[in-house]
This record gives structure tokens, C-alpha cells and sequence, in this order.
């Protein structure tokens, strides 16, 4: 039986190209110009799938998503968009939305997002899009909006399953974790799930103030309270009275303002710094830590009677290395938010990066690899994004332990003496000149050297390369970016191979990217 796919855009000829596209790929496609007409074709052909613009009259794309999810929740939808803010396909996610496109795009794209959609298994994906992209808390202090949960984890899944089993109580939450688990999200999350959602979320990290702010940050003052104090201020909370409080780092708390904190906890009510009356309050409590608060207990340093009222409801939020399989997720999540946030051209992954990321151990966590995605969105020049795009010459010292060993093929000390010199000179050019015998300023030939080891044919190695129409510079950027992929990044593989030393390669990428060309 055929897979129905609704496709809904308000430009005609999207809607031709793409219905026959489609259509000749083996998928039964109906077209509707319009949200409306999309609807009244919802109830009629019972798609498997939605494919929706964002930008059309009357009804945009969000809105449609919006009502599609209210009739068919189970329907997958994916968004297309050439208006490129991280706040429209942000939203799409949150209201649902299994995947986005960017325009322009490749017909191969979005038979890519179609298959991955239609894939065995992806429909328990689909199905549970809340634990996937789940809708949080636009809330806060900050006002920023929040990113959604991405992961399909058992544990952690299992994990969201019980916050919100909690997150309409009042029982107070204690997230345990390393830095950069995402603590944080998490807490917007079970505010978004709580019946609070529409009450202020105020978050307060307690290790970024000093002692001698942190009280007042806390809990308030009157005016004329301490010197400086010119008027009366709410403290946090105060602040999220109705709604949730986050207290981000609670191990850092002074010890003597622990026993204040505990009174608040159990008495539900705050007193001002200079006050004269308490002030009853009504929030929920959630605190993260990345210490052992156990430990601390036992050295003194937390107390006991705190933490035991603090650790009512523990979470412990698993390492990024314990979620492997969520990794390419979230990678691929954030290659998608980069790419839209810096307007750039969306690029994969390449398989050789994937097992580079599956094998490291990533000891920031979520955070880092948000990082190391954005960097590579805006330094890459290639079409598949590959390790050294997201690690700088120096790596970290996991990563070597993720790299496999290049095997007996590699090439030897022999590699390349003759065809491009011994390798001594600063520069390749010259070399590469002699090697393929043409003029300085551009090649006009095709130019393939094979480079050999010292046992001849055995462990022979090659760099295809068709040098017509390029400068000698470009060629030897090239080369050295093919030696590098064959040598699976290994430096010193690679200088031997080109016949250069490892601090002239060295100082050929450094050179490059100093150019912005790598």
C-alpha cells in the first residue's frame, strides 16, 4: 500500500515539482494550496504524513501544525521555511513537528526527511513527539525562549515520564548531574507540564553571587535595609510567587543562610532583609547541584535537615556518554539551529565525525557539543562537516582515545620522496609545480599523483585530483585536505605522506584558517 503524503504550499509550481517528484518515487501525494483546503483534505485522504510552508496567506504553516495536531496528535508533520530565525523553526518543534526544511533545498532533502519519517521505528518517534521535542516554558527571568528536550533515551525518557508525574505537586525536585546535562531545560520542562505554566518561572544561579548579595537576592530587602539599600525590592521568591523557582547550584549556599533557606521551604513564607512581617508565599522549589550533597553533608559543609528537605523528588540527569544514542539527535538538532541562526548552508555530518562523536566522551556534556556544532556551522568549507571542523589542532585528550588506529595501509616514512620533494621547504608549491610539470599561476591539466611506499605497490596510496582550472594554492589546500581524510586526521601520517614535516602541516592550517578558507 502506497504511504499518502499531504504536501501544502501556496507557490503552484512548489506544488507541481514536487507532487511529481514524489509521485515518481512511489508515494501516493495530494497537494492543497492553503491551510483550509489542507484541512478539508486531512479528513478525505488520511496522509501518513504532512509536509507544510510556514509562510502562506490566511493560514501559515504553525497554525495548520497547530490544528492538525488538535484533530490527528499522532499525525507527523514536517515544516518547510526560507525565513530563517531559530524562534519560527524553534516553534514548529515545540508545537510538534517531527523535522523542518530549509529553502532552498534539494529534492534529495526532503526524500531524505520523507524516508527517515517512513523508517521502521521512527513511527514510536513520532508518536511520542513530547518526550522528543517537548513544548517548555517561553517563562522566565530571563524571557529568553527555551530549547526543546530532544532525546529518545529509555532512561531518560523514562526520566520526563516522571517529572511530569510530579510537576503539578508541590513536592520539591533536586536535579543531579554533571555541568552542561541541561539541568536547567529540564526545570523549564516540568514548569511547562505543571498547571503553573503561566505563572512566572524565575531561575537564580547560587554560585554566581556573592554571600553578600545572595541573601538579598534571595529573599528581599526594605528600603534603608543596608547601605545602598535606597528602596524596597522583591526577593526571587517573591518574584515567582504562583509559578516555579529555580535554584540553580544549591550546594553553594553559605551555611549560614541554609537555615534561613530551610525556613522558607517549611513555612512557606519569606522574611525581607530589614522586615518586620513575613510574607507568605506560594512556589515550587526546584534546585540543581552538580556536587555529591551526601558527601557534603558528611563533611559539613550542607546541612543535613536541608538536604533532606531539598531531595523530596531526585532526578539525576545521565551524562551525554550515557546517552549515546541520543547523540546524533541532538547533533543533528543543533546543526539545524546554527545553520538558521547564521544563515548558512545546512551540511551533514560525515560518518567518519559520527563515530568520532560516538566515541568520545564528552566531559561538557550537552553544552559542549552545542558548542563544537556552532563553530563548525560557521568555519566549514566542505560539504560534509568532518572532525578537524569541530576540534582545533590541539584536540582534547579524549578524543584521542576515540580515534581508531589507521591501519597497516597507512603510508610510510617513504611516502611521496620525489613527488613532492623532501618536504624540508615552507612551502608545497614549488612541488607541486615540479610533480605535475605546470604553470605557476593555474593548472591547465588534469594532474592524479600517486604516492607510493617504500615497498612499491604495497601500501599504495592515492589522491585523485582533477587540477584543471585551479591555482597551485587551492591544489595544495585540496591535497592536504585529502591526505588528511585518508590518514583519518592522523597529522604525522599525513605529513609523511605529502613529504613535508609535521610543523610545516602544522603551519599550513594554521595558515588556512587564519585565511577564514578551513
Amino acid at each position: 500500500m502506497l504511504q499518502k503524503i499531504l504536501f501544502v504550499d501556496d507557490e503552484q509550481n512548489m506544488r507541481v515539482a514536487i507532487y511529481e517528484a514524489l509521485s515518481h518515487r512511489g508515494y501516493a501525494v495530494t497537494v492543497a494550496e492553503n491551510g483550509r483546503t489542507a484541512l478539508e483534505l486531512l479528513a478525505k485522504t488520511a496522509p501518513d504524513l504532512v509536509v507544510t510552508d510556514i509562510r502562506m496567506p490566511e493560514m501559515d504553516g504553525i497554525e495548520l501544525l497547530q490544528q492538525i495536531k488538535t484533530i490527528r496528535p499522532e499525525l507527523p508533520v514536517v515544516i518547510i521555511t526560507g525565513y530563517a530565525t531559530v524562534e519560527t523553526a524553534v516553534k514548529a518543534m515545540q508545537q510538534g513537528a517531527v523535522d523542518y526544511i530549509l529553502k532552498p533545498f534539494q529534492i534529495e532533502v526532503i526524500e531524505e526527511v520523507i524516508s527517515k519519517v517512513f523508517k521502521p521505528g521512527h513511527k514510536a518517534l513520532v508518536g511520542r513527539v513530547k518526550p522528543l521535542a517537548v513544548s517548555l516554558a517561553r517563562g522566565g527571568s530571563s524571557g529568553a525562549e527555551p530549547p526543546p528536550i530532544i532525546g529518545r533515551d529509555r532512561r531518560f525518557l523514562r526520566l520526563l515520564e516522571r517529572a511530569k508525574t510530579v510537576a503539578s505537586s508541590k513536592a520539591t525536585v533536586l536535579m543531579l548531574g554533571e555541568s552542561g546535562t541541561g539541568k536547567e531545560v529540564f526545570a523549564r520542562f516540568i514548569h511547562q507540564a505543571s498547571d503553573r505554566r503561566a505563572c512566572p518561572f524565575v531561575a537564580l544561579n547560587c554560585a554566581a553571587l556573592p554571600e553578600s548579595l545572595l541573601e538579598s537576592e534571595l529573599f528581599g530587602h526594605e528600603k534603608g535595609a543596608f547601605t545602598g539599600a535606597v528602596m524596597a525590592r522583591k526577593g526571587k521568591f517573591e518574584l515567582a510567587h504562583g509559578g516555579t523557582l529555580l535554584l540553580d547550584e544549591i550546594g553553594e549556599v553559605p551555611l549560614h543562610l541554609q537555615a534561613k533557606l530551610l525556613r522558607v521551604l517549611q513555612e512557606e513564607e519569606v522574611d525581607r532583609l530589614g522586615g518586620r512581617e513575613p510574607i507568605k508565599i506560594d512556589v515550587h522549589v526546584l534546585a540543581t547541584t552538580n556536587r555529591d550533597l551526601a558527601v557534603a553533608v558528611k563533611e559539613g559543609s550542607f546541612r543535613q535537615d536541608l538536604y533532606y528537605r531539598l531531595n523530596v523528588i531526585p532526578m539525576r540527569l545521565p551524562s551525554l556518554r550515557e546517552r549515546r544514542e541520543d547523540i546524533p539527535l541532538l547533533t543533528d538538532f543543533f546543526l539545524k539551529k546554527h545553520t538558521i541562526r547564521h544563515a548558512r548552508t545546512l551540511k551533514k555530518l560525515s560518518s567518519r565525525s559520527l563515530k568520532r562523536f560516538l566515541g568520545y566522551p564528552w566531559p561538557g556534556n550537552i553544552r559542549e557539543l552545542a558548542n563544537l556544532v556552532e563553530r563548525a556551522v560557521l568555519l566549514s568549507i566542505g560539504e560534509e562537516l568532518e572532525p578537524w571542523d569541530f576540534w582545533d589542532e590541539e584536540m582534547p585528550s579524549g578524543l584521542g582515545r576515540a580515534i581508531s588506529v589507521v591501519d597497516s595501509s597507512a603510508p610510510s616514512a617513504g611516502f611521496v620522496a620525489g613527488q613532492l620533494g623532501d618536504g624540508a621547504g615552507p612551502s608545497m608549491v614549488d612541488n607541486l609545480g615540479k610533480a605535475c610539470a605546470a604553470d605557476k599561476k593555474t593548472l591547465n591539466s588534469t594532474c592524479s599523483p600517486t604516492f607510493r611506499g617504500e615497498g612499491g605497490t604495497s601500501g599504495e596510496q592515492e589522491i585523485d585530483l582533477n587540477l584543471a582550472g585551479h591555482s597551485l594554492r587551492d591544489v595544495e589546500r585540496h591535497m592536504i585536505l585529502q591526505a588528511l581524510r585518508q590518514t583519518e586526521d592522523n597529522r604525522t601520517h599525513a605529513a609523511k605522506m605529502l613529504g613535508i614535516s609535521v610543523r610545516t602541516l602544522r603551519n599550513k592550517l594554521n595558515e588556512y584558517r587564519s585565511q577564514g578558507v578551513m
